[in-house]
């Protein structure tokens, strides 16, 4: 199928273009994270905790490294629950055999989510080769996660090629937040904190159910952004939160402008459209759990 062809010289993005077309993107590339064909699939691999599950999958293509690795590279973990589950998992399953058990997964979860004729369209041909040439301007240099995922194979099949285009693209912003956070003097959980009181975050429930935090390490992170004039005494964020979160994503977006300014204006535009297509299918499906984001 061919596309109209984009150049770096095409018009100059419009603000926030790229972090629109990421966000598309990974939106339709998280819903594994919540699939029950991802429990499944790893149930017959012997994995079966929740914790273990999403550690195995999403961290599988570093090889089978420690605890260590894992807490660094995601960042807002607390690092002693990855150390119950890391790196014991790889004595149950091999990442390579954990890898090809994610992708069975996906297949069966992006089928189920879009249906055939979406997965069979020319417009997920499309997508496929367009995020695949986003994901050509992308940097190795201090992005492990996306490095990594970066020497795995495309798959034949555009719905996982176009997948697998969305992981690159969301792990290689991903590394480049943290960079950020780090700038910001934002530990893990402080981190979290002022997210969700955003309300674009995740809720404290399903950070203390997936990242191992408890309310307690939740209050003194959020007394420690008080005592920096970021959160208010109502758990809000104040001027100063407010343009820190801003800063943060406007500094995310400069270091993963790459991708996107490769693509040019009209290929990302025509992205976007496409993801958006695509994303509002698996939001319709159930995707993902209702109650997911928002500040209580």
């Amino acid at each position: 199928m061919t596309t109209t062809p984009t150049s770096p010289t095409d018009a100059a993005l419009p603000p926030r273009a790229g972090r629109r077309c990421h966000n598309v993107l990974n939106s339709l590339h998280s819903t594994h994270y919540f699939s029950p064909d991802v429990t499944q699939e790893m149930a017959k691999l012997g994995i079966s905790h929740p914790s273990a599950v999403n550690f195995a999958v999403r961290a599988a293509a570093l090889g089978a490294v420690g605890a260590g690795v894992v807490t660094a590279t995601f960042y807002n973990y607390k690092h002693a629950l990855v150390a119950e589950h890391v790196p014991a998992v790889w004595q149950t399953a091999s990442p390579e055999d954990v890898l090809a058990a994610r992708l069975r997964a996906v297949d069966t979860t992006l089928r189920r989510l879009l249906g055939e004729e979406l997965i069979a369209s020319p417009e997920m041909a499309e997508a496929a080769e367009l995020a695949l040439r986003a994901t050509e301007a992308c940097s190795r240099s201090a992005r492990p996660l996306y490095s990594a995922h970066a020497d795995l194979p495309v798959p034949d099949a555009p719905h996982l090629a176009y997948w697998h285009a969305a992981t690159l693209l969301r792990e290689h912003r991903g590394d480049g937040h943290l960079t950020v956070l780090l700038g910001a003097e934002l530990d893990g959980i402080e981190a979290l904190v002022s997210h969700t009181a955003t309300g674009k975050g995740l809720r404290p429930k399903w950070n203390f159910a997936t990242r191992g935090w408890n309310q307690q390490e939740w209050d003194a992170a959020t007394d420690r952004l008080r005592g920096r004039g970021l959160i208010d005494g109502e758990g809000e964020l104040t001027e100063d939160g407010v343009a820190l979160r801003r800063d943060i994503e406007a500094e995310t977006d400069r270091l993963d402008r790459a991708p996107y300014e490769h693509l040019g204006a009209a290929g990302v535009e025509r992205l976007t459209e496409l993801g958006t297509v695509f994303t509002g299918a698996a939001l319709q499906a159930g995707a993902y759990p209702a109650d997911l984001f928002g500040k209580a």
